[in-house]
């Protein structure tokens, strides 16, 4: 199954914030979108979730224009974990969780059995199975992601899309997410994901996407992508780079993951 956009043109009702834009991602692979701050990252994402449509051509879902499948299917195939949640409502972390689920009934269904099972197993798959009885509005804004996270691996989509998933985290929870993203892609799943630190896309990330004031100037694998040059003329700043025994990092902002369980 392939999530993509053809010939994008992304923005808003009172602007474009960028043209000619091509993207794909498969299941069971992984896919990182870098680029500064305001270089529309977050609308591509949004594009390609539903949220908004395009303003020029199309996002497809397996082939099937995505316009044309209904939210609840749409909510079935692809989860959202967004950057930032403001927490209004002290709901139990639990029911944050299984709010996932309602792609899978409707909102006024109460869980059943198999709900419960499935969000206490996303719970547990990220460590916080702790949390799952403290209000939402009481943890931490690292836990609340981690929640997030587990809520979108309840609805059992097949494709899960992260907005800068690991801003808010510690150093530790980033590796734990960051793992968490390949082996989802592991077990089948595809995965998008806007990262400001070329290393997460280098240890994890099969192919990268580089967005620069709304245009692509760069696709491709990781390896291919994420270069110094490319890099230093996607930020326009200087890069140095840096080896390892396992892959190649680069400074300023490195942080070091365990390598890829994954051959190259």
């Amino acid at each position: 199954m392939i999530l993509s956009g053809h010939d994008l043109t992304i923005g808003y009702t009172d602007r474009v914030v960028g043209t000619d834009i091509d993207v794909s991602v498969a299941t069971g692979s992984v896919l990182a979108l870098l680029g500064p701050n305001g270089g529309g990252k977050t609308t591509l994402l949004k594009t390609l979730l539903g949220l908004i449509p395009p303003k020029a051509g199309e996002v497809r879902l397996d082939g099937q224009i995505l316009s044309t499948r209904s939210i609840r299917e749409r909510a079935r195939a692809i989860a959202y974990v967004p950057q930032t949640h403001i927490a209004t409502f002290a709901f139990p972390v639990e029911s944050v969780v299984l709010m996932g689920r309602t792609a899978h009934g409707t909102m006024f269904s109460r869980p059943g059995t198999r709900d419960r099972a499935v969000a206490a197993a996303a719970l547990q798959r990220l460590g916080i199975e702790h949390l799952a009885t403290r209000p939402y509005t009481m943890i931490s804004g690292g836990e609340r992601q981690l929640v997030l996270l587990a809520r979108a691996l309840a609805q059992e989509p097949a494709f899960i899309v992260l907005d800068e998933p690991t801003a808010s985290l510690d150093f530790g929870n980033q590796g734990k997410v960051m793992a968490e993203i390949r082996a989802l892609a592991a077990a089948g799943l595809g995965v998008l994901f806007t990262t400001h630190d070329p290393n997460h896309a280098l240890r994890i990330a099969d192919r990268a996407l580089l967005l620069r004031d709304g245009k692509r100037i760069g696709e491709g694998t990781v390896r291919d992508v994420l270069t110094r040059p490319e890099l230093e003329r996607l930020y326009g700043a200087p890069v140095e780079e840096i080896y390892d025994k396992h892959n190649t990092a680069f400074l300023p902002g490195a942080v070091t993951l365990p390598p890829r369980a994954i051959p190259d």
